[in-house]
């Protein structure tokens, strides 16, 4: 079982990515609207896949548009890491409604 000390991300990076994805529906008071099956979901998706693309993910999408981002990792014979949560946002909801679990899971 890897250790906490295995795992490092790169804080600037993921507050950076954070940053620029809560650009896309951002509203006045600094929270985001991204609603489900819009074009700023669209763009969030599309941005997001580019980043999983750009981390050597290989991308799945379902029939549902549910995105499967996946990194190989150092062996086959280790169990995998998984995360999951939403790029889309609630009518007012923050600029980390959903999309911090999405970004962190990438982050490790």
């Amino acid at each position: 079982m890897a250790s906490e000390k295995n795992l490092q991300i790169d804080g600037k990076r993921l507050w950076d990515s954070l940053m620029e994805m809560a650009k896309i529906g951002a509203t006045e008071k600094g929270g985001c609207c991204r609603l489900a099956l819009t074009d700023l979901d669209r763009q969030s998706r599309d941005l997001f896949v580019q980043w999983c693309e750009d981390a050597g993910c290989s991308i799945k999408i379902d029939k549902m548009g549910n995105i499967f981002a996946r990194r190989p990792g150092k062996s086959n014979d280790l169990a995998p890491v998984m995360c999951g949560s939403h790029l889309d946002t609630q009518p007012t909801g923050g600029r980390f409604d959903g999309v911090f679990g999405v970004l962190a899971g990438l982050e490790v």
